[in-house]
């Protein structure tokens, strides 16, 4: 048998027409339990059923997770909890009322919440004057909506009419949706928290983007605060894996008493990022609204299963007119775990009216660089990607990113979106095919930052070469330095300096230098190399010292040269011996040792026929070497 596939329904419409009353028809489970509930005789907060549909001919079995919304105005704001993740709408409208206005509003608040799919059940059809009358008007009021072509299904709680149509329609739009996406970055929304004696705190909430299980450690948004998941149910059943579009109940452990949760939290994982207080967004009004959207008014942001104060700052407008879109920022007065692609509600700050819906840009924003204008073009370009179909809009994202940072690294860069690794992945080598994006290891690279670089480096060889050709080429350390302004990751820098290998260039050491560069002295060091060159082989085991070898910067720069250049060798900060005399020296003392075991300096003094003044320095010059170990005042030779 297929495995079942899992969604969220959610009713909506207008107080009193119906909505409980048919989920209970539906499933048997009455969703309205708050004893204020029973006694007005309306629903106040969210309720919960579930429902098993027949499935289809040739599709997996279907199991539905309802949420009963209150229909009231005055708790739109408890309505909106329930809708802020589902896959498809139950809406609910009485044909003895017809369309009402908070019908109307919950329609837009569907639309701005990104919901595409609806059914459309006409309840109490026994008491209508005219059954077609009103299919008609529903229909009307459909039109120029997101739910236009919307199945509308009569039906009758009190005859049982149009049930088994209405789960039947159901099922044949679930089935012809795409499943809940499982993209590895699970997010519960919490709509509900209570307290179970000893048992601890239990969130109930509905599960998008990925799957938790039993044991699994998780994070409690805002704030990162820690806690694991000790049990969990699905409408009241124990499991140990919940997955994307079902209802799930988190028993939490370890969780701070101090740190309470509360609805509009989000449980999600440790890795996925953190919560923030400012959101670049695309604002839009629907032309279906009623009034138009003042800049700076205070509004209320509903996300997900909760709702946060804020500020709205437009890009380049004073008001945002009916039926237009335009970039804003919310200015949050609390932060919020959001992703890059979700769906907002901004609800007026009394919460009387729906004003516009936003579709999230950038959920870690920052209020200083909003009016940039490079940074509204980023967003514009950011918000053209979102309007693509899903392949392309991935690729547009990733393009964007890598544009505005010029340097990513995928695994973090794309953690609070809503793609998957899979997508990402596919996403990345569209660009690369397309030259749009450079891959280097695992970072991506803006093609004409990387071009840039590349000549920028060649260019500061070459300079050295011309300056300093009796150097071995460039330093690494300069080269970081020039470029790490452009990429701020040893990563990049150390696949810029593979690449340039692979370009003719050479990493000699802690240099870098054309494969065709020799080092030598340039033509005023070249007098002055000779004469030490002189001075070291007229006594190759008596040398001068330094100081008196190098008593200009001429000198000295023909000294660090021929050093550099392995021609002298350095045995102390007073000593330089030439390449060939400490040769010599060596295997004079490796000889003597052999033949007559551990030798004082004294000893190696005679067979050197030199002076305390090279020799003490010389052996310990052939210790840091490694060829010879001090053992109290003698030497022998190391092992």
């Amino acid at each position: 048998m297929a495995e079942a596939t899992h969604y969220i329904v959610a009713t909506a419409g207008h107080v009193d027409h119906g909505k409980s009353a048919l989920i209970k028809a539906l499933t048997g489970t009455d969703p309205d339990r708050l004893p204020e509930e029973k006694a007005r005789g309306i629903t106040i907060d969210l309720g919960f059923a579930r429902l098993e549909l027949p499935a289809p001919v040739g599709f997996a079995p279907i199991h539905v997770g309802i949420v009963d919304v209150p229909g009231h105005e005055d708790f739109v704001k408890n309505m909106v909890a329930g809708v802020g993740a589902i896959d498809l709408a139950l809406l609910i409208v009485a044909a003895d009322d017809l369309w009402m206005p908070q019908t109307e509003e919950h329609l837009q608040i569907l639309s701005y919440f990104g919901v595409r799919r609806a059914v459309v059940a006409l309840t109490k059809v026994d008491l209508a004057a005219d059954e077609s009358t009103a299919v008609a008007d529903v229909r009307r009021h459909l039109e120029d909506s997101v739910f236009a072509e919307a199945p509308i299904v009569p039906t009758s709680v009190v005859t049982g009419r149009g049930l088994d149509a209405l789960k039947s329609t159901l099922a044949r739009e679930l089935a012809a949706a795409a499943p809940p996406r499982d993209i590895g970055r699970p997010r519960l929304g919490v709509d509900r928290v209570f307290t179970v004696a000893g048992a601890g705190t239990v969130v109930t909430g509905t599960l998008v983007g990925g799957q938790l299980q039993r044991g699994q450690a998780v994070v409690i948004q805002p704030g990162s605060r820690p806690a694991r998941i000790r049990r969990m149910q699905s409408h009241g059943k124990d499991v140990e894996l919940s997955v994307p579009g079902t209802r799930a109940a988190l028993n939490l452990a370890d969780v701070n008493p101090g740190a309470g949760v509360h609805r509009g939290d989000v449980i999600t994982l440790p890795d996925l990022g953190s919560s923030n207080d400012c959101l670049d967004v695309m604002l839009e009004i629907s032309a279906r609204a009623t009034r138009s959207m003042k800049d700076g008014v205070r509004v209320r942001v509903h996300y997900g299963s909760g709702n946060v104060p804020a500020h709205a700052a437009l890009a380049d407008a004073k008001e945002l007119p009916v039926g237009e879109r335009r970039l804003a920022q919310l200015r949050l007065e609390a932060p919020v775990f959001v992703c890059a692609g979700d769906h907002l509600t901004i609800r007026d700050w009394s919460e009387q009216q729906t004003l516009a819906g936003a579709v999230v840009l950038d959920p870690d924003a920052s209020r200083r660089s909003f009016r940039i204008g490079s940074r509204q073009q980023w967003l514009r370009r950011l918000a053209e990607s979102f309007d693509t179909e899903s392949v392309e809009m991935a690729a547009g994202v990733v393009a964007a990113y890598v544009a505005r940072d010029r340097c990513v690294r995928p695994s973090r860069a794309f953690l609070k979106t809503r793609f998957s690794q899979s997508e990402i992945d596919t996403a990345i080598q569209q660009l690369v095919r397309e030259g749009c994006v450079i891959a280097v290891g695992d970072m991506l690279v803006e093609p004409a930052t990387w071009s840039a670089a590349l000549q920028r480096s060649v260019q500061l060889i070459d300079e050295a070469h011309r300056e300093h050709p009796e150097r071995p080429g460039l330093s690494l350390t300069e080269l970081r330095s020039a470029v790490t302004q452009a990429f701020p990751l040893d990563d990049v820098f150390d696949a810029l300096v593979a690449t340039l290998s692979d370009q003719g260039f050479l990493r000699s050491g802690a240099a870098i230098h054309r494969a065709s560069h020799r080092a030598a002295l340039p033509e005023p060091l070249r007098a002055a190399g000779e004469t030490l060159r002189r001075a070291l082989s007229a006594q190759p085991l008596e040398p001068p010292s330094r100081k008196e070898l190098t008593p200009d910067v001429a000198s000295q720069r023909a000294l660090k040269f021929l050093i550099e250049s392995g021609e002298v060798v350095e045995i102390s900060t007073d000593l330089v011996l030439s390449a060939s005399a400490a040769a010599q020296a060596t295997t004079q003392v490796k000889a003597f040792v052999t033949r007559h075991g551990p030798a004082t300096v004294s000893e190696i003094r005679q067979v050197l026929g030199t002076s305390r003044r090279v020799v003490v320095p010389l052996l310990e010059y052939l210790d840091r070497t490694f060829v010879t170990v001090r053992r109290g005042d003698r030497r022998t030779l190391r092992s």
